[in-house]
């Protein structure tokens, strides 16, 4: 592909991340087409979508629609839906999808790419995502923290692809990318980022920069960070050193930050809370390695999403 030639660009789940970088890519010239829900996507259409950042305000032109058949002619489809939504939104999917093209699943949890092969039989490529956004409105994204990436081939895939094109088409959008050599250690401590920050964020009504600085929950942090390097490892992860700190650290870029749990409690939607500390509490049963703060806060945040529910 030459380097001036954009691949087209679809974005499976467009809300706060999907929006986010689908956006970015479409400021920087790509033809990108996000499918979202209703509301998002009437008024991306209307106004274009506005994206709110450190450097910029813009209201970015940019393709919008609810249909799935739209990931037609995509070369490259950022499957950004939740956890909870990712069979059935693989299956529907898998039909219009094109020969060829990449899926990129921008998800949190460590699962989704297995459980999109076995829902689908598509081939996707796990990406670790680290940015701050939320949907202000429809049709308005807010970002106040990062916005990298790193991808990577599973272990064991029985694709070996060249990835090389993708971190450039995003650097050519001012998204830093970049291609991980053990992918599988670099979800689990993304995960391990989220189970210590999510639910307290979501619990305690916090941004990331105060959960850090108070000493009880601080001390929370690391106990949940703790007990998921130990099912980490008795998965058989090999995880990097240094994980506790770099929990610790992530609030000094993202200080601003409220998770997604947090987000999501503050709608009355579902949450992924089931794919973070609850999926540390069954993996960690199967493998008989307690993690009761784990389980504790997952617990929490179960309660508060069923008296939250819309």
């Amino acid at each position: 592909m030459k380097q001036d030639v954009w691949p087209r660009i679809a974005v499976m789940g467009a809300g706060a991340v999907g929006s986010y970088f689908g956006g970015m890519l479409a400021r920087a010239g790509a033809p990108v087409t996000l499918i979202g829900r209703a509301r998002h996507v009437e008024a991306i259409r209307r106004d274009g979508l506005f994206l709110e950042s450190f450097s910029f305000q813009q209201h970015i032109p940019i393709a919008a629609v609810s249909d799935v058949s739209a990931v037609r002619d995509a070369d490259i489809m950022l499957f950004c839906v939740k956890t909870y939504d990712t069979e059935a939104a693989a299956q529907a999917l898998a039909s219009h999808l094109r020969s060829g093209a990449l899926v990129l699943s921008l998800q949190n949890g460590v699962d989704n790419v297995e459980r999109i092969r076995s829902a689908a039989k598509i081939e996707a490529i796990p990406a670790v995502v680290y940015v701050a956004v939320a949907v202000s409105a429809p049709g308005r994204i807010r970002h106040s923290g990062r916005g990298d990436l790193i991808i990577g081939e599973p272990a064991g895939s029985a694709c070996r692809r060249d990835l090389s094109a993708i971190p450039v088409t995003f650097e050519r959008a001012a998204i830093p990318c970049r291609i991980s050599g053990d992918i599988e250690a670099d979800l689990w401590t993304k995960m391990i980022m989220n189970c210590a920050y999510n639910a307290i964020s979501a619990l305690g009504r916090s941004q990331y920069g105060p959960i850090v600085k108070n000493p009880w929950t601080r001390g929370v942090m690391t106990q949940v960070t703790e007990e998921a390097i130990a099912v980490a490892c008795a998965a058989g992860v090999q995880l990097p050193e240094g994980v506790v700190e770099a929990v610790l650290k992530l609030a000094e870029t993202m200080s601003g930050a409220t998770s997604s749990t947090a987000q999501d409690i503050a709608r009355g939607s579902r949450t992924e809370i089931d794919s973070l500390n609850g999926y540390v509490v069954r993996l960690g049963a199967q493998l008989g390695v307690a993690a009761p703060v784990n389980q504790t806060l997952h617990g929490l945040v179960k309660l508060l999403e069923e008296s939250t529910s819309v």
